[in-house]
């Protein structure tokens, strides 16, 4: 069986235009782009400030906006503590919900036991957060929320054009982490009133270790605490020599989606809807985690009733997906997403993430279906309750 690579969502492949732009400053255009009194590093610094304006590009931001990461975690980090840290006199208080990557919840327990007042708001069924309770959790003294734009697992889109309101009026400010989001949905941050935000390359086509901070200088200008600090890079908010190769190919990588996004979007959504549509004719006793009207494009979450997790994974073989049990079974715990939005439990089945990708084909599609509904049913033929 051949294998086939549907897991997106986790990185993506360097996309052969993004790797033609990154060789030369492995080599030829090796300078420091802080090198001030050389041809080297002004070279550098030009490249540098080239893919500054196309990060910018891609989420409606000003250059001087972009601060350059080793990648999400790093900027959830940086926005997360830098902004809390900025403003301890305003506040004590950060709202984050309960589907949010590891790298935001993890920051805000931390925060909390140093003191800082957390709240951590529930999703409904399809993974969204109720505007009504995101209102009623603020308080004077909220100082930051943090709203993931779109769910890593089960491709939620959130409202952040309703919730970047909300936070607003209410004085606070708006944190997003954009790492699934950025070159896959068009996100505008002064339409959303969103003041930071995260992105990585590697989610869409560019290097690993390579991402960058959004922090709004307009309206108002936002000041943040460093978190690395020793050198000065980045006008003082993150030091260390850049990453100039990891950096032009995110800036490339940028520019690509930006230009191609929309009709990426439309030929992933049939894709996506095209596997669903599959999977529930040849398997049946499909269930969907999360919205499909609100879902990233290239998302599909499923659950299939009457199979184990771990007996699908090993089905499975050569096919590249995230799978896991929505109950907990040996070793293996359960999502905290699919806890979230009560896909969890004895009876809850199988979980698969599909994340379909820029090569992705019909052709893989149709293979996918019947290599996931020949394991599902031959898995749902040995149980004699089935």
């Amino acid at each position: 069986m051949k294998p086939l690579y549907l897991d997106y969502h986790a990185t993506t492949p360097v996309d052969p235009r993004v790797l033609e732009a990154m060789l030369p400053f492995f080599s030829e255009r090796f300078g420091n782009p802080h090198s001030k009194q050389h041809a080297w590093g002004w070279d550098a610094r030009d490249a540098v400030d080239a893919a500054r304006s196309q990060v910018a590009e891609l989420v409606n931001a000003s250059a001087n906006e972009i601060v350059f990461t080793s990648g999400a975690s790093e900027s959830n980090n940086l926005a997360i503590k830098g902004a809390v840290s900025a403003r301890r006199d305003r506040g004590n208080h950060v709202i984050t919900i309960a589907t949010e990557h590891k790298s935001v919840l993890d920051v805000c327990h931390g925060l909390e036991r140093e003191g800082v007042e957390v709240t951590v708001l529930g999703v409904d069924r399809d993974g969204l957060v109720d505007l009504d309770a995101l209102a009623g959790a603020m308080t004077p003294t909220t100082v930051l929320v943090s709203v993931m734009s779109a769910n890593n697992e089960i491709g939620t889109l959130q409202p952040m054009t309703e919730i970047g309101a909300i936070v607003h009026e209410r004085g606070a400010l708006l944190h997003t982490d954009a790492a699934q989001a950025a070159g896959k949905i068009p996100i505008d941050v002064r339409a959303m009133q969103i003041d930071l935000l995260s992105l990585t390359a590697h989610k869409f086509y560019g290097p690993k270790g390579s991402g960058a901070l959004f922090i709004r200088k307009m309206k108002p200008r936002l000041s943040i605490a460093p978190q690395i600090v020793g050198g000065g890079q980045e006008n003082g908010v993150r030091s260390g020599t850049l990453n100039v190769p990891g950096i032009v190919g995110l800036g490339r990588a940028a520019e690509i989606c930006r230009l191609t996004m929309n009709e990426e979007s439309r030929r992933l959504a049939s894709l996506r809807d095209r596997l669903f549509d599959g999977l529930s004719r040849r398997a049946g006793d499909v269930r969907v985690n999360g919205s499909m009207p609100r879902r990233l494009p290239h998302n599909l979450h499923v659950s299939f009733d009457g199979v184990e997790g771990e007996a699908l994974l090993m089905a499975l073989d050569g096919l590249a997906v995230s799978t896991g049990s929505a109950c907990s079974s040996g070793s293996q715990a359960p999502s905290h997403v699919l806890q979230a939005i009560g896909a969890t439990g004895p009876r809850a089945g199988a979980s698969v993430r599909f994340g379909l990708g820029r090569t992705t084909t019909a052709d893989e599609i149709d293979y996918a279906v019947e290599r996931v509904s020949t394991a599902v049913n031959a898995l749902r033929a040995r149980q004699p309750t089935w």
